[in-house]
């Protein structure tokens, strides 16, 4: 009888391990940054199975990963600035480089952490990191070479009545606020201040009369760019927009304006409901390997933090994002803008 029960509670738990399935790995990402090939590399090496979810916007991330305390993810890519607030709302636990070997391999800049605001926070203990730097570009002009002979200078090429019609954006409220405080000539595009806001407003309903259309990922640009001929693209995905452009015979250049480029640092973060942080942390090491890089700069055109790379300028004015006066606002205030209202209406209570 003690046999049976024995032999039967082994069974009973080989069959509950075969039902339970291979471990799962929930990623949110932008796009292109989780190559099929590199997913099916990390699948096959860890025998886990990766639910890959490909995000948009930053504020889309954000109701994501907030929706459920973090519960719904495990490991996402997140620029420095916006990861300030998933660190402040506790969505987020402390990477630890040790357990991501390839980390050696990353170009001594983003090696020195604590010299990257944001991603080292010092607390009881001692500092914590959390995020590792993963992939980088400036967010600069791109134009049709066939439309303007000469590159733009300026953000404010984006205003230009000759391109009426003719300007593609990203449809992000936060970065278009920061995109107009920068043309109007503000000390910090990041911190618009009170008597700034109604002339920002007026700016961004301007640049609307001016756009053919907005976009939330890089191919939706692309799609727009080539079908209705635009002459001018604000490239928040930076060099990636340019490589795609580029693939599909578009005779496009890339231009930074005088003001300075807006530039992000995206980073690899874990969530503080990740059901196994051993995996989260594989994973990163992977989306560092070689295969993984390489993949990033030849197929997406981005700057990858562990091999040198043609996609970013090195003799720019990179202005990194921080985190800004109120994203929450930024973000009503453009829902309004984009829908057509007026000054006075889009900066009503």
């Amino acid at each position: 009888m003690l046999q049976w029960l024995v032999a039967a509670a082994v069974l009973s738990a080989a069959t509950g391990a075969a039902a339970a399935g291979p471990a799962v790995l929930r990623v949110l990402a932008w796009p292109g940054y989780a190559e099929p090939q590199v997913v099916h590399s990390f699948e096959a090496r860890t025998g886990a199975r990766v639910e890959l979810t490909v995000i948009d916007t930053d504020e889309s991330m954000w109701q994501r990963l907030n929706a459920h305390g973090g519960q719904d993810f495990d490991v996402f890519a997140v620029n420095t600035a916006e990861l300030q607030r998933y660190i402040r709302a506790g969505l987020v636990q402390a990477v630890d480089p040790a357990k991501i070997p390839n980390t050696a391999h990353q170009q001594p800049r983003f090696r020195q952490r604590e010299a990257i605001a944001g991603l080292v926070h010092k607390q009881e203990g001692g500092p914590r990191t959390y995020g590792i730097p993963f992939t980088y570009s400036e967010m600069g002009l791109i134009y049709d070479r066939r439309q303007v002979s000469v590159p733009p200078t300026s953000i404010a090429a984006l205003w230009d009545p000759r391109y009426q019609g003719k300007v593609i954006v990203y449809s992000g409220g936060t970065h278009n606020f920061s995109l107009a405080a920068q043309k109007l000539g503000a000390a910090s595009p990041f911190r618009i201040e009170p008597d700034m806001w109604p002339s920002t407003v007026q700016s961004l309903i301007d640049l609307r009369r001016n756009v053919l259309g907005f976009y939330n990922q890089p191919e939706e640009s692309i799609n727009l760019f080539r079908r209705h001929g635009a002459a001018l693209m604000y490239a928040n995905y930076g060099t990636q927009q340019l490589h795609l452009l580029k693939s599909q015979g578009i005779d496009a250049g890339y231009a930074i304006p005088r003001e300075g480029a807006l530039a992000w640092l995206d980073c690899w973060t874990i969530t503080r409901g990740a059901r196994d942080p051993a995996l989260a942390h594989a994973w990163i090491d992977e989306l560092l390997g070689d295969q993984a890089s390489r993949l990033l700069v030849e197929h997406q055109g981005l700057a990858s933090t562990t091999m040198a790379s043609a996609a970013s300028q090195p003799d720019v004015r990179l202005i990194w994002l921080e985190p800004v006066e109120d994203a929450n606002r930024r973000e009503m205030l453009w829902a309004r803008v984009r829908s057509g209202d007026r000054a006075s209406r889009v900066l009503a209570p």
